[in-house]
């Protein structure tokens, strides 16, 4: 076989079999297939797409590419979730706890954040002695042991996909659905867990923008995994204002202590026990979601993760300490009404500029920094009430709060948002 031949085939809009798919990702892999090659074959399926057939076989061509994790020492059914991504999104540190503490064995590699906010390993991090690093037996026997573990994605997880995803971020050929199914399931495939909870975001600080990109992206993602054998469920959800109240690395990890002690705003918290009963019926454990949010509120979720922290190194008495940053900057309501808008985008790109996400790669975290709102859209807000506060290493100067403010929408209409928009199964 030779690459240019394969790349003219899916030019022409053709099929690549299943052959010719393994070869490529084995070449790219071993490096016999160059970059510049592979990029055109990534701009040739932009535009002419894959057949769901082709799309299975890529994804499992990324599998077969690098470390497979076998869990089959861990009893029971083995859950995991993956979020597309979103700002604010702390919802891993809660619901994995929440999940184990029925029972049901979570053993999750998650990823770090780029461009707005932290990644959950990230956030995980802010923890003093955090241990994200583990060797496949102490992450399986931690697991035995007290039925969670949350840790970094192993480099040798799908070799095909850091090296693809790498090219795609440089040739403009990220945002198209065959490749972003494939890049996600193969990671979770690889990952070896027996059913898989995909949170798939939409809106203004999420990767797909509308409900019917969304829909797509999930329905592929769903039949990859049914494919393999694994029990899979993709929820979408709205991240057109932040997930919770927090955005940046600390602060997330306190508002989830909020929530497991039954402190937090009621929508996220329904939010959570919904995704929770989800994953739980996946692995075949039928619960109501008064049953979950009892777990949620009443201790266990937190011994849970007080347990998974303590087991990866960490310190409890840094857990609950407050952020650090030196200044805190209020930030107040200018006329009555209610929360209409609070862009999720604009806001994770604010945390970003303060410290709490990255740019590129390089760029160092400030674990202190972001943002705490105290209203969120649909809630009512009077002339000088409390809308967020600002955490930064530096005062916020008059022309960067002014910026913050007018991305805060107040308007005479109630809007009530709904967290999860849709169920694909």
């Amino acid at each position: 076989m030779r690459a240019v031949d394969l790349i003219q085939k899916k030019r022409d809009g053709l099929e690549l079999s299943t052959e010719e798919i393994q070869w490529l990702i084995s070449g790219y892999t071993d490096g016999s297939v160059p970059d510049y090659q592979m990029s055109a074959l990534a701009m040739a399926i932009y535009f002419k797409g894959m057949s769901v057939r082709e799309t299975r076989d890529l994804t499992m061509s990324m599998v077969a590419s690098g470390q497979q994790i076998d869990l089959s020492a861990i009893d029971g059914i083995k859950t995991d979730k993956h979020s597309t991504g979103g700002v604010g999104d702390k919802v891993t540190l809660i619901l994995a706890p929440l999940v184990a503490s029925f029972g049901v064995p979570v053993a999750k590699m998650s990823g770090r954040g780029l461009g707005h906010t932290g990644g959950t390993i990230d956030k995980l991090e802010s923890i003093k002695g955090y241990q994200i690093e583990r060797s496949q037996e102490e992450f399986i026997k931690q697991v035995q042991d007290i039925g969670v573990s949350v840790i970094g994605q192993s480099n040798n997880l799908v070799k095909a996909d850091k090296l693809l995803y790498a090219l795609r971020d440089v040739t403009a050929t990220v945002d198209i659905i065959p490749l972003i199914a494939s890049s996600v399931m193969s990671k979770k495939i690889a990952a070896g867990a027996d059913s898989i909870l995909l949170d798939v975001t939409v809106g203004d600080g999420a990767f797909m923008k509308t409900l019917e990109e969304a829909e797509t992206l999930s329905q592929t993602m769903v039949d990859l995994g049914k494919e393999v054998g694994r029990q899979t469920v993709a929820v979408i959800t709205d991240m057109s204002q932040p997930v919770g109240r927090a955005i940046g690395n600390r602060l997330e990890v306190l508002e989830a202590l909020e929530i497991m002690q039954g402190k937090g705003r009621v929508d996220t918290t329904n939010f959570i026990c919904e995704l929770a009963q989800i994953m739980l019926r996946l692995a075949g454990v039928d619960k109501s979601l008064d049953d979950v949010e009892d777990h949620l509120v009443n201790g266990k979720a937190l011994e849970k993760f007080e347990a998974m922290v303590l087991a990866q190194g960490g310190d409890l008495k840094d857990l609950y300490r407050p952020s650090s940053s030196p200044y805190i900057t209020p930030v107040y309501a200018q006329t009555d009404g209610y929360i209409t808008e609070l862009p999720a985008l604009e806001f994770g790109l604010f945390a970003m500029k303060l410290g709490a996400g990255r740019a590129v790669k390089t760029d160092p975290l400030d674990y202190e920094s972001g943002i705490v709102f105290d209203k969120k859209v649909g809630d009512a807000v009077k002339t000088g009430d409390l809308i967020a506060q600002i955490y930064s290493n530096e005062k916020i100067s008059q022309n960067r709060l002014t910026e913050f403010q007018k991305n805060v929408k107040i308007g005479g209409v109630q809007i009530k948002p709904k967290e999860i928009i849709k169920i694909i199964s």
